[in-house]
């Protein structure tokens, strides 16, 4: 078993932290030029990830908004003809969420746009590497679920 580095351990937050922050101003520099802001593109990708008919608190939870905050992005996402908010077949103040066929065209672009930022921005990253990395960060998740 691997040794425990207390000085490695108590690095690791807060470098996590400030590298979450640069990588989303990363995709958002280079998606804000294709006209997709960050909360759209964000909000899409959660949505596709999490599946239809998931509840607006279930999206503002793994997207981190504010429900206020996702109300209106998703007034806009509605007009825009992206997501479609439909009612909950046993609870009436619940709206469930759908990706729209634009909404899928939409993401499809995006996607394609995320995956040439990832791959440059993971250009020296090697499959191993990225194990590694993805294994600790589910350990870090679990922990943190467990927690609370």
């Amino acid at each position: 078993m691997a040794t425990k580095s207390p000085e490695h351990h108590r690095r690791i937050g807060i470098r996590l932290v400030g590298l979450a922050r640069r990588w989303r101003q990363a995709l958002d520099a280079r998606l804000s030029s294709a006209g997709l802001s960050d909360a759209t593109w964000s909000a899409l990708v959660h949505l596709h990830e999490l599946g239809d008919g998931i509840s607006q608190s279930q999206l503002a939870a793994a997207a981190g908004l504010d429900g206020s905050s996702l109300v209106r992005l998703l007034d806009i996402l509605v007009d825009q003809q992206l997501v479609e908010r439909r009612p909950h077949p046993s609870d009436r103040r619940v709206k469930l969420l759908h990706l729209t066929q634009a909404g899928r065209r939409a993401l499809a672009s995006i996607r394609k746009r995320l995956a040439a930022i990832e791959d440059e921005l993971l250009a020296d990253i090697d499959d191993e590497e990225a194990g590694v990395l993805l294994r600790a960060f589910e350990k870090i998740e679990a922990r943190i679920a467990a927690s609370n």
